[in-house]
């Protein structure tokens, strides 16, 4: 029996850890110190970036992004239904138009066929956020051909896939991608608490990013040095120097964090692979899943199961399973503001029906994962 409730995933902190938070905390300087510039230096070592800026959310770093970029009224731009909300979000609050392209079934990723179609047809497509959902890398050179081609700026939302690699380089993100922005929210790859990053090449981009994190304040040239100046509007997406400490430490061991949760994924695999009308997450030859999610998709109606039952199945049994994600223009607000049907997007739709998310994370233990096969065996078993 499991004696307390296991979520889909979990932080890893460990002494280390502990002991690098506890000594910035004991050092009286909790803010816009060392530490700060500490972790941007780390990241960028880490994704053979120029530049990176930390911020105090994956959401902050998708809005400066937005204000970066200069994205405004009658811009369009493109992504899929199947993220997170503050990806399409970023893109309401510069009011620009966001685009969804469906997902391909095939990888969960953007269908770049459809990319293509929606390209030809606007001319006003200034930008694609794509998401290297759960982990799995997206087709990194063709989405690059394609911005190259029609000439919009490609942004990866990387928030799943610190850790993943594409054709073996572990600092792909950069390499193809205009932006790069990162979460450190407990429930990913590496934690800060809250927290995220902007990667980039482009020194414009990396400065207007770190002067709008800071109110819009700029160091003045005036003599005195309590003088500075403000001259566009900004905002407070700051982090603190602990929270930069933890992001440096946690980043020492992401690579051994993401062959854990691999032992784990391969365990499910032999598992489910065997299981007909059950699919497993597919991984591209040339990518290494990084695995934020482990996202099973069920035929419920051929299995004759219900969604419900079997997550609520778990949870009276300790486990807390999730479904990612509920497809973004399913929700009320962008059914009101733009007219969207659920059916508008059917592969989206179709993988919220079928999707659930399973325990995986460094801490979870053999006899735990054995524990969660064994009540799924049960439950298709009884039915």
């Amino acid at each position: 029996m499991i004696n307390k409730i296991v979520n889909y995933s979990q932080q890893s902190i460990d002494a280390y850890d502990l002991r690098a938070v506890r000594k910035t905390i004991n050092s009286g300087i909790l803010t816009q110190g060392k530490e700060i510039k500490n972790f941007e230096n780390n990241l960028t070592k880490y994704f053979s970036s120029k530049y990176a800026s930390v911020v105090s959310s994956g959401t902050a770093a998708l809005h400066l992004t937005s204000n970066a970029l200069g994205w405004k009224k009658n811009d369009f731009i493109v992504t899929t239904p199947l993220t997170f909300i503050a990806t399409a979000n970023s893109i309401l609050y510069r009011h620009a138009t966001p685009i969804f392209v469906d997902t391909n079934l095939d990888d969960y990723q953007l269908d770049l066929n459809q990319l293509e179609t929606k390209l030809k047809k606007n001319k006003k497509i200034k930008a694609v956020i794509a998401i290297d959902y759960a982990g799995n890398p997206c087709d990194w050179a063709n989405l690059k051909y394609l911005s190259n081609k029609y000439s919009f700026k490609l942004i990866n939302d990387n928030c799943h896939a610190l850790g993943a690699k594409y054709n073996g380089q572990k600092n792909y993100a950069v390499k193809y991608a205009d932006v790069v922005t990162q979460s450190f929210h407990p429930l990913k790859n590496i934690t800060t608490g809250e927290g995220g990053a902007i990667l980039t090449n482009n020194i414009s981009i990396f400065d207007k990013v770190n002067k709008l994190r800071n109110h819009g304040i700029e160091s003045s040239k005036a003599k005195n040095y309590w003088d500075n100046e403000v001259k566009e509007l900004g905002f407070n997406y700051r982090l603190t120097e602990f929270q930069a400490a933890l992001g440096t430490s946690q980043l020492t061991k992401v690579d051994s964090l993401i062959k854990k949760k691999q032992l784990i994924a391969k365990k499910y695999n032999k598992y489910f692979e065997e299981i007909e009308h059950i699919k497993t997450p597919p991984v591209r030859e040339n990518c290494y899943h990084a695995y934020h999610l482990y996202p099973l998709l069920i035929d419920f109606k051929k299995l004759n199961l219900d969604k419900p039952s079997l997550m609520n199945y778990f949870l009276k049994n300790n486990f807390r399973l999730q479904v990612h994600y509920k497809p973004i223009h399913t929700y009320s607000l962008y059914k009101k503001l733009f007219k969207f049907k659920n059916n508008d997007f059917p592969s989206s739709l179709k993988f919220f029906n079928d999707e659930i998310s399973l325990p995986i994370f460094p801490g979870l233990t053999s006899n735990v994962q054995s524990k969660f096969i064994d009540l799924f065996d049960k439950f298709l078993k009884s039915k």
